[in-house]
């Protein structure tokens, strides 16, 4: 399947969850789709790229789909052949929450990476379930690691230290989930990777403070990791009935152009459940309108490396 075309004219794509054929039943359509969550239906293998993709999760803003945005991706990428570590480098562990990864109190965990240099690849554990993905999970300890790194030497290196002592044949990409800051922690994980992607909400703070985040990148490409840059951005929880929705949409696509995704990810009430189930909303409810969305931007995602 051939990537989609791409740049500010590029219609806008916001998929629709799959209709059910004249003869199916709803319930014939959701366990047809649970069933191929499962394995039991072949799916498309999607191009692995030439090297593994470090990429950064960054908005200082919270709320806007951040941890969603790599569980989902992740998940669906590994349903399609390739092989992917979600890096979880939030105190709050929702990442590891999200896919089942205990990262209780005691865990060893990126904290232990980060402040007592212990090789990542002791602490990346399996993902149940889901072959092909792999978490480093995150526990409260992260909390105070910022303070702990302060006088460290080459404090903003020791995620990329870390990540290093992975044999990187093993995946295809690294997903690294940032909090909502811009502290020690989201400058670690800017060193550690050579793309950013940034996930904007659909509303009128959307654009509030990315200000901030562009300079800080920039910052980071100039003094600390020149092959830094800005490779996608995706648009979050739109509200087809509001018109503010739409006008967001189109100015963060006027203004970046082709480093927006064509698929916009739409509310969704099960992207909301799936993490309170140990789940990605790609497994809990597939046929719904939030996972066919994200399975739709990971395939823009993985052809585009095919192009890039």
């Amino acid at each position: 399947m051939s990537p989609q075309p791409t740049g500010p004219e590029a219609p806008v794509v916001v998929p629709d969850a799959p209709m059910t054929s004249a003869g199916d039943t709803p319930i014939g359509s959701q366990a047809e789709a649970a069933v191929g969550v499962r394995g039991a239906v072949k799916r498309e293998a999607w191009p692995r790229p030439k090297r593994c993709r470090i990429m950064t999760i960054a908005n200082q803003k919270g709320g806007v789909g951040k941890t969603t945005t790599a569980v989902n991706l992740a998940a669906s990428l590994s349903q399609h052949g390739n092989r992917v570590l979600v890096v979880d480098l939030d105190p709050q562990g929702n990442a590891s929450t999200a896919l089942d990864v205990d990262h209780y109190v005691g865990v060893d965990s990126v904290y232990n990476a980060l402040v007592e240099e212990r090789p990542l690849a002791d602490i990346v554990t399996d993902v149940a379930g889901m072959p092909g993905l792999y978490c480093a999970p995150a526990t409260i300890d992260l909390a105070g690691a910022e303070i702990e790194l302060v006088p460290l030497v080459a404090r903003e290196n020791r995620l990329t230290r870390s990540i290093e002592t992975l044999d990187m044949t093993r995946f295809d990409y690294v997903l690294i989930d940032c909090p909502p800051s811009l502290g020690l922690l989201t400058v670690n994980a800017l060193v550690a990777a050579e793309e950013v992607l940034i996930p904007i909400q659909c509303e009128y703070y959307a654009l509030e403070g990315l200000e901030q985040l562009l300079r800080t990148v920039e910052l980071v490409r100039g003094h600390l990791n020149a092959k830094l840059r800005i490779s996608t951005i995706l648009l979050t929880m739109y509200d087809g009935r509001t018109r503010l929705a739409t006008q967001v949409a189109e100015d963060v696509r006027s203004h970046f152009g082709d480093v927006v995704l064509q698929t916009i990810i739409p509310r969704s009430v099960r992207v909301s459940e799936a993490p309170s189930y140990g789940q990605s909303v790609i497994t809990y409810d597939p046929a719904s309108s939030g996972a066919v969305a994200y399975a739709e931007a990971a395939r823009e995602l993985a052809y585009r490396a095919v192009t890039a």
